[in-house]
């Protein structure tokens, strides 16, 4: 479709700049109210679709996702140099696991804009998430250096090194990130993890803490916090955590993200039920993560365990030999 060519009424550019003041303050209802007063007018106004589907994105709700590409899409087939419609549509691409579709939008951007700060570092995540941890490395590390305030490439360099095996140097990016005004909850949780490791049970707490009053709707932190509780063998304050994490009646989209996540809040039911000694909340709890990802060889050996505990052999049989089939496939 042919690039739009009508300029803005003066009343269309207030209602798109009270719109883009809307998306600054949070304040998305009300951005959307703006854009669809434009689009009543004007339906073939790009700016007016690209604010209204970053006005969806900023909802989060899952129903919005759809909604939002669509509108971002819509704003690149009137306009194919709205640049930050198009880096929108990479990152609503990376959320959804479609890797190669955000690497397609980003290299398009970067020909438009070279050496862009924010699509280069968006680019690096997106070829780490393709295998490549060291093309972020390089992508990242050039953002920064023509933007060195980029919280977000600090994080994605984070995440490389940790792909990499290098947790000091992830933690001193992390560390970085975090002392932001931009920080994100990601990013304290993620350093939560690295403490964790490092059994800096304090530390990694205060970090989840932090994550959580960043966004309670978010169960990621809640889940850290859990196995955090779980190492220090406070069972029922991980069980706390973990109820936190998936309150009754919350939805999660079909998507392998949530189908890994789900998989390890059982995991972290079960350790926490193992060591209260109700066994079998443990077995139904491991069976659960292996229901969301029967692919995880540690929870089968633990529930070998459980099975020969309760004097069941020929359970603890089939499930350590799943065990050592998965093994096997990994080396």
């Amino acid at each position: 479709m042919a690039r739009a060519q009508i300029a803005p009424t003066a009343q269309q550019g207030a209602q798109l700049g009270a719109a883009a003041q809307h998306l600054q303050q949070g304040k998305a209802e009300q951005a959307i109210r703006e854009c669809k007063g434009v689009l009543a007018t004007d339906p073939r106004s790009a700016p007016a679709h690209m604010l209204l589907g970053l006005a969806y994105l900023t909802q989060g709700a899952k129903g919005m996702m759809a909604e939002a590409k669509a509108e971002l899409q819509q704003s690149l087939d009137l306009d194919p140099e709205l640049l930050w419609a198009r880096f929108y549509l990479a990152r609503l691409y990376l959320d959804q696991g479609l890797n190669e579709k955000a690497q397609e939008q980003l290299e398009r951007g970067l020909k438009q804009s070279p050496g862009l700060p924010p699509l280069l570092s968006l680019l690096g995540e997106v070829r780490r998430k393709l295998g490549d941890p060291a093309a972020s490395l390089e992508l990242n590390r050039k953002a920064l250096a023509a933007e060195a305030t980029m919280t977000p490439a600090h994080y994605f360099l984070a995440l490389a090194y940790l792909d990499l095996k290098q947790d000091q140097a992830a933690m001193t990016e992390l560390e970085k990130a975090v002392h932001s005004a931009d920080v994100t909850p990601e990013m304290y949780n993620a350093l939560a993890s690295l403490y964790l490791k490092k059994q800096q049970f304090a530390e990694a707490e205060d970090f989840c803490r932090k994550a959580i009053a960043l966004d309670r709707s978010r169960p990621d932190a809640y889940l850290n916090l859990a196995r955090i509780y779980n190492a220090q063998h406070a069972s029922d304050k991980a069980l706390e955590a973990l109820s936190a994490a998936l309150p009754d009646g919350k939805e999660f989209s079909v998507s392998e993200y949530y189908q890994g996540l789900q998989a390890d809040l059982a995991v972290e039911r079960g350790v926490a039920y193992t060591a209260k000694k109700l066994y079998a909340l443990a077995i139904g709890e491991y069976a659960r993560a292996l229901d969301f990802d029967p692919r995880r060889a540690i929870v089968h050996r633990r529930l070998a365990e459980l099975y020969l505990q309760r004097g069941d052999p020929s359970d603890a049989a089939l499930h350590s030999k799943e065990a050592d089939t998965i093994e096997q496939s990994q080396r």
